[in-house]
């Protein structure tokens, strides 16, 4: 029989440093430095408003870069996620799931309006990347592989991700730099000039690729011309016109397809072959997708593209919820009507340091005259772009917001954000650029 003592109870564990750590200490000790990030943590957020470790909160005009359709933390998508997390997350594409199923009949009936098929994914990456394959085989099967016809014509100041073949589709050298041999076959040509454009596409253009709004290429707004000229092309040359929405898409612009809203009052038709979106397809969970016309969707048969996570029902239940709560809510008029307000307002505006407002729907920018902001106090010794700086100063007064580019600030409220939040937003706004300008 053991007669020994009991043990003595463990000393209670000292506190691991990590977890005394600052976020900022963790952050640099152990994520890769990829990003240049805001000095700044947030803790939790609601509607249009995000609330920093602090304590403090912040009026967020950026929403995870159109991300948070609407906005943060929002019932509808909260509900659905916890539903739907309490049946399946996941599920293997290896079978039949209802949930995409169901997500995909409201990509075709509700936002194509076009008979298609819809291929899931993560990202807005992975779905232009999606685009490019079925461009390629599309054009490899129907014309044989003799043909060379391969080629994609994008444009310049374009963004279409972060893969290889994504920074080999955009138009920006920045992206690209390290990165070779990057995926040959790209043609970049001039936004918005539709005669560049028939110059640059012959018998080997298998596609084009275009955004109706440029996003992080400066807010820069595709005109009808262009979009006609490239639905031309598509016609003489039998090739694919392909749209990227990944950003501009699923309500931002105040109707369910970016290019829509371009063409709007036009007279102009230029439906596309193919389209992409992610952002915010389901309010921040992720997702991805591409939808095919009919007449393509073969090009893409088993075997040819997959995804492990893409369409879980989790991500298509959230994306079901948020779609179809901009439907019903009324967050596409809310997006038009919120535009105008916003409009109106900065056309009242006297800065020197903005020398313009472009987009649509709620996918603005403040355009910045470089020249005026030399003599915004401080910038000059900054070291800072000019959107930088605005951006910079605007989150010191309480107001998130994005650079596009060097001389744009980006703003990308929730779809269904609210007259206070606009008119609070645009008091900040004007203040701060009171402020740079001297007043």
């Amino acid at each position: 029989m053991n007669s020994s003592p009991p043990l003595a109870p463990a000393p209670p564990r000292p506190e691991p440093a990590a977890d005394r750590a600052s976020t900022e200490e963790l952050m640099d000790a152990y994520v890769l430095g990829n990003y240049g990030r805001f000095p700044i943590a947030f803790e939790r957020g609601e509607g249009a408003a995000l609330w920093s470790e602090e304590g403090r909160r912040y009026l967020d005009f950026s929403s995870g870069v159109a991300v948070c359709s609407l906005g943060h933390s929002p019932a509808v998508m909260a509900e659905a996620l916890a539903r739907q997390a309490a049946k399946l997350v996941h599920c293997s594409n290896l079978y039949w799931v209802r949930e995409q199923a169901e997500l995909a009949r409201f990509v075709v009936e509700r936002i194509m309006e076009r008979p298609g098929k819809v291929f899931f994914c993560n990202s807005g990456a992975e779905a232009n990347d999606g685009l490019i394959k079925l461009a390629r085989r599309r054009a490899w099967e129907k014309f044989g592989p003799e043909a060379e016809k391969n080629e994609i014509v994008t444009c310049r100041q374009s963004f279409h991700g972060r893969t290889l073949g994504g920074i080999a589709a955009t138009g920006q050298d920045k992206v690209k730099l390290g990165f070779d041999p990057l995926l040959p076959g790209f043609v970049h040509v001039p936004f918005n000039d539709p005669a560049a454009l028939r110059d640059a596409v012959t018998d080997r253009t298998a596609a084009i690729l275009v955004e109706a709004v440029q996003g992080e290429g400066g807010i820069h707004v595709a005109t009808p011309e262009f979009l006609a000229e490239a639905a031309r092309l598509r016609d003489e040359f039998d090739l694919l016109l392909m749209f990227d929405e990944v950003q501009c898409g699923a309500g931002r612009t105040g109707d369910w397809c970016g290019w829509r809203t371009v063409l709007a009052g036009s007279g102009t038709v230029a439906e596309p072959d193919a389209a992409s979106w992610a952002k915010g397809f389901a309010g921040g969970f992720p997702i991805g997708a591409f939808w095919v016309a009919d007449d393509h969707a073969a090009a893409l048969g088993p075997g040819t593209h997959g995804s492990t996570f893409g369409g879980t029902p989790l991500a298509c239940a959230a994306a079901l919820a948020v779609l179809g709560e901009i439907e019903r809510g009324g967050v596409l008029a809310n997006v038009k009507r919120q535009e105008s307000r916003i409009r109106e307002a900065a056309a009242g505006w006297n800065h020197p340091c903005v020398s313009g407002l472009r987009g649509l729907g709620l996918m603005l920018g403040f355009v910045l005259d470089p020249a005026a902001m030399q003599s915004a106090p401080g910038f000059s010794e900054s070291g800072k772009t000019p959107s930088l700086f605005v951006v910079d100063a605007a989150r010191g007064a309480g107001l998130l917001t994005v650079p596009a580019g060097e001389t744009v600030v980006r703003w990308l409220p929730p779809l269904n954000v609210t007259d206070a939040e606009v008119d609070e937003a645009l008091a900040i706004f004007d203040q701060v650029l009171s402020t740079l300008s001297g007043r």
